[in-house]
């Protein structure tokens, strides 16, 4: 019997490990600060097929490969038998791509956001502009949609108020 758990988010540099900088250590990871991922990986796994990917992520096959195709996802390791086999690190970052779809980040600037990554860490300014814009929207959605949960909230109110009051004129 295989043992399932979630394997922590690394890093979102999928294409390549952090590049020494020009003092020679080692550039910090960047680690990204969503909980671990929702789906379950077997211990010591770290080669998954594509249906195996379907399965914990929800995402459908033709999405996998649209998102290698037009550059969302880094070129995906491939069998002997040229079949994909997708990385933890290839899951991590299609975690962190669903949070951005999530943002309802335009599928430009996520494939933009890709290539910023892989270009390395010369890159991290215009990342962190992306990202930063991409907050500013998310906030103005949340305060939208806090606005409108307010209106609910009051329409539910005034409807249980007068249910209560309409009940209380019936009962004798």
């Amino acid at each position: 019997m295989t043992v399932l758990h979630s394997t922590p988010v690394t890093t979102e540099d999928h294409p390549a490990p952090a590049a020494p900088t020009a003092h020679g250590a080692d550039a910090p990871e960047d680690v990204c600060s969503a909980p671990p991922p929702r789906y379950p990986r077997p211990d010591g796994q770290d080669a998954y097929t594509i249906s195996e990917v379907v399965a914990f992520t929800g995402l459908t096959a033709h999405t996998l490969r649209w998102y290698e195709r037009i550059g969302l996802m880094a070129h995906v390791d491939r069998s002997h038998t040229g079949q994909r086999r997708y990385s933890n690190r290839d899951l991590d970052w299609l975690d962190l791509v669903g949070k951005l779809r999530l943002t309802g980040m335009p599928v430009a600037d996520m494939v933009r956001y890709a290539e910023l990554v892989r270009a390395g860490e010369t890159t991290f300014v215009e990342r962190r502009d992306l990202l930063e814009r991409t907050r500013r929207d998310v906030r103005a959605r949340i305060a939208e949609l806090q606005d409108t949960l307010a209106v609910l909230d009051r329409k539910i109110t005034f409807y249980a108020d007068s249910t209560h009051a309409y009940e209380s004129e019936r009962t004798p």
